[in-house]
């Protein structure tokens, strides 16, 4: 039944709990059986000669209908012991028993591997001919011998099948012949999957939240090999490493890579792993509950949304959402779109006091004033939610933060450029103290600054005994790093907080740090359309460069060329802001006010990446020998994060 792709994987659940559910030996018989065909998928999956796609969907699917069944038991894991990790003394931990065979074989495949990647020097040829022979083994119609593991020492035993080796289906494709394989690319996808199974089979014996100990040492055991798979293919990350967004300490090892990934396959990683422990689409259609319906009044719409939010079952808003306006008739997706579009304005209304405009008057920053409407800190949880309430449902928002405001929510540390979005002068001026030598100046600054303190001006230490501390050449970086800090994160604390709290009843950490500040604006508030002849229009040139200079004939060629995200990107990448403001591009804002987009000419060297200057919205453009560099350049520095940030 489980290997029947007929029969919907739903049924078959449902099926198994009920019978499972007869008696005790019932429900380890069944479980028993699930484990040996499992077992029997997995070897066959580890098999050269196997069809890849089908066997590893073949085998996740029995694991998960095997994991559901094993948790609806009658003594379900809640005492954080890990039972299969403990010696499987429990008659119930016995039905895991069968998987060890496969276990074992994915831990002989990863050492062997491993082996061969320490080896480096010598050719994987002779390995990777032994691994093919597996291919010509089931041309005769005969079943393919299940996997035995190689011994020391020994590739002799990965396979002694004869006849004649010709290509068979991989992931759907051709797999390429030896000439151009080796064994790490020929085995990372199947392995990969087993990867997956293991980690599926740990969990389901955890509680929820709850990591497997074995399963944290069998990555930190693998590591290398893991890592290598990754590079080769991350797309492996995608499809099978879905243990990296439940373990923070797993995720560090992986995340630079991550990163590095289409920020379009990001998305989808995210939204799949966001609704996965949602009711199937498959499953039957239920009416809208009357009191699922989320009822605001037009009038008083921030109030009246914020109250019948923080009553609202969050389980249930994460399914969907149902909004009527009081006396009207109306409901869908249409009401939604706008009841969203008119509470990111709102969030916005100064009359609440929890936003400020930002220096560029484009961007919005939390108010440390807010403390003057003494429910700032419910609506700071209110507009969390609704951010976090949007991105689950793709609705976007028409609203833009400052750039340290995203990093609040993605957790990244502010460093001093961001000062600029508030304050441009006061940015500059701690750019100047990095800049120049203060040994001899007189400047007298120390660990202390005065600050606003619920209206009234405070003396405020950077750091204990702040007040009695010299600032100097040597600790200067701290004292810029520290008021950075308070001005932007300390001075605001409570009202990121209480914004976190809301955002995350709906959109875990884990996943949100799949994405940087300016990824976050756009899954937030949409691409946007950028006009490039408004854009070349309104663009001035300076330190050598000409409109009709080659490297500035190429440069728009290449922006003219390239896909509308990463337009999006160079923008960001400039003025910091992935917007256009209305009016166009002459109504860009600098630091210290109207600014027009402008390219600098910078002296070229090898390698060398653009730069910007995001005050004055200033592009550092090397001088490029070709447009095919310039374009390869300028690719590296918008999609690797080189923000080369100085300040005017």
């Amino acid at each position: 039944m489980t290997q029947n792709e007929d029969l919907r994987e739903n049924m078959l659940r449902q099926v198994l709990e009920h019978l499972s559910q007869q008696s005790e030996n019932q429900y380890l018989k069944i479980l028993t059986s699930l484990a040996e065909v499992a077992t029997t998928n997995g070897h066959k999956l580890l098999s050269i000669s196997s069809n890849y796609d089908a066997q590893m969907k073949s085998l996740l699917r029995i694991v998960r209908i095997f994991c559901h069944v094993f948790r609806i038991g009658p003594s379900s894991p809640s005492n954080g012991i890990d039972m299969g990790y403990n010696g499987n003394k429990t008659p119930r931990s016995q039905v895991f028993k069968p998987l060890e065979l496969l276990w074992h074989s994915l831990d002989e495949w990863l050492v062997l591997i491993a082996t061969e990647l320490m080896k480096n020097k010598k050719d994987s040829a002779d390995i990777t001919s032994i691994l093919l022979k597996q291919k010509g083994q089931d041309q005769d119609g005969t079943s393919i011998p299940a996997f035995e593991p190689p011994g020391p020492g020994s590739y002799e035993n990965l396979s002694t099948g004869t006849g004649e080796s010709k290509p068979d289906a991989l992931g759907g494709k051709q797999e390429a012949s030896a000439d151009c394989q080796d064994v790490i690319s020929m085995t990372a996808n199947r392995l990969s999957a087993v990867i997956q199974a293991f980690y599926m089979c740990c969990s389901c014996q955890m509680p929820p939240g709850m990591t497997s100990p074995r399963f944290i040492e069998f990555v930190c055991k693998h590591d290398e090999v893991l890592k290598c798979f990754v590079n080769r293919n991350p797309k492996i990350i995608f499809d099978h490493f879905h243990f990296l967004l439940e373990c923070p300490e797993l995720m560090s090892r992986f995340m630079h890579i991550i990163k590095a990934q289409p920020f379009k396959d990001r998305c989808e990683w995210f939204y799949e792993h966001l609704h996965s422990g949602q009711p199937d689409s498959d499953m039957v259609h239920r009416p809208v509950n009357e009191s699922d319906i989320l009822l605001v009044h037009r009038d008083s719409i921030f109030r009246s949304s914020c109250e019948v939010v923080s009553k609202a079952n969050c389980a249930k808003l994460k399914q969907g959402i149902a909004v009527r306006f009081h006396g009207e008739e109306g409901m869908g997706q249409g009401v939604v779109r706008e009841w969203f579009d008119i509470l990111s304005n709102e969030i916005v209304n100064p009359d609440y006091a929890l936003f400020t405009q930002s220096a560029d008057g484009t961007t919005f920053q939390p108010n440390s004033n807010s403390y003057v409407n003494p429910d700032h800190l419910n609506y700071f949880r209110f507009a969390g939610q609704i951010l976090g309430l949007a991105l689950n449902h793709r609705q976007l928002v028409n609203i833009y933060f400052t750039r340290s405001f995203y990093k609040h929510i993605l957790g990244i540390p502010v460093n001093y450029q961001d000062v600029a979005s508030i304050d441009p002068e006061y940015a500059k001026n701690l750019q100047w103290i990095l800049d120049n030598d203060i040994s001899d100046l007189g400047l007298e600054l120390t660990f202390s600054v005065e600050t606003d303190v619920f209206g009234a001006m405070e003396e405020v230490p950077l750091k204990p005994g702040g007040g009695s501390i010299l600032v100097t050449q040597n600790n200067k970086a701290e004292y810029v790093q520290l008021v950075t800090e308070l001005r932007m994160t300390r001075a605001i604390q409570p009202q990121i907080n209480a914004f976190l709290q809301g955002f995350h009843m709906f959109i875990p950490p884990s996943l949100i740090q799949l994405f940087d500040e300016y990824e976050l604006e756009l899954l937030l508030s949409g691409m946007p359309e950028i006009d490039v002849s408004d854009w070349i229009k309104n663009t001035e040139y300076t330190s050598g460069y000409e409109r009709e200079d080659p490297v500035i004939q190429w440069f728009w060629e290449v922006v003219e060329d390239i896909t509308p995200e990463e337009r999006v990107l160079l923008l960001q990448f400039v003025t910091g802001s992935s917007r256009v403001p209305h009016g166009g591009f002459a109504n860009i804002m600098g630091g210290s006010g109207l600014q027009n987009f402008t390219i600098a000419a910078v002296p070229y060297t090898p390698n060398l990446l653009p730069t910007s200057s995001t005050c004055i919205n200033m592009l550092k453009l090397p001088e490029y020998p070709s447009k095919e560099v310039l374009k390869d350049r300028l690719l590296v520095a918008l999609h690797c994060g080189s923000y080369g940030y100085t300040m005017a």
